[in-house]
């Protein structure tokens, strides 16, 4: 009976934390999604952390992350799944990382990630994002290659989104792989001016109201009047 006593306990103090453990889960569930009816942000990442704290797993993870990148969170939602390219890892924590990388200014890292879900499902707009990052990086043969796939696969509803104005515009994707295709013209060769004008006149043909197109189109007028190193 003396020795039975302390193991009746043992398993008395089990189920308790058990119990206690299903209790935490069930309300903070009931929270998270009391919290995601209200439209509340905050609660609704203090509820996933907790319920990932009580029984982690990469799905509430990933999504964890996701809402923190959905919020501009993008350390945040890094500190969350990591850097690291990971063939293990979902379509949405790979769509986390490119995201948040190229957001945090690491284009290296970032195209890693646009590679892996353009492999995945292979579609315009990651071809738009890879042509982007692959300009800025120097891998301008590759970019090229990804522009020539996006004009050729862009559908006439589909639209990008620019934000380098305070009221952000949407333009054709089409129009914004032209001036693409203008900019990377004029970084293969420099002496090409009136090329690189051309694509990009291209893009304001499809999107009169294109600005950065306009700024583009701007900054090379004013290279070929005044050339570099001229006076």
């Amino acid at each position: 009976m003396k020795k039975t006593l302390p193991l009746l306990l043992l398993l008395i103090g089990f189920s308790a934390m058990a119990q206690s453990k299903n209790e935490l889960l069930e309300h903070y569930q009931a929270y998270y999604d009391e919290m995601r009816l209200q439209g509340d942000i905050t609660g609704v990442i203090g509820a996933l952390t907790h319920l990932n704290v009580l029984a982690p797993s990469q799905e509430r993870r990933d999504t964890l992350s996701f809402i923190y990148m959905n919020n501009g969170q993008h350390l945040q939602a890094l500190n969350t799944i990591g850097i690291e390219k990971d063939d293990a890892d979902s379509d949405l924590a790979v769509q986390v990382k490119a995201v948040c990388l190229k957001a945090l200014n690491q284009p290296k890292r970032a195209l890693e990630q646009f590679e892996v879900l353009f492999k995945r499902d292979p579609s315009a707009y990651l071809a738009y994002e890879l042509a982007d990052l692959k300009i800025q990086t120097g891998d301008n043969a590759g970019a090229s290659t990804n522009i020539e796939y996006g004009i050729a696969n862009a559908q006439d509803d589909m639209k990008y989104a620019f934000y380098e104005r305070q009221q952000p515009y949407e333009v054709h994707l089409k129009s914004a792989f032209y001036h693409l295709k203008g900019l990377l013209t004029f970084n293969m060769d420099r002496n090409n001016i009136d090329a690189a004008i051309a694509t990009i006149d291209e893009a304001l043909k499809l999107d009169p109201n294109f600005n950065l197109a306009s700024l583009s189109k701007q900054a090379l007028e004013s290279r070929k009047e005044k050339p570099e190193g001229g006076n």
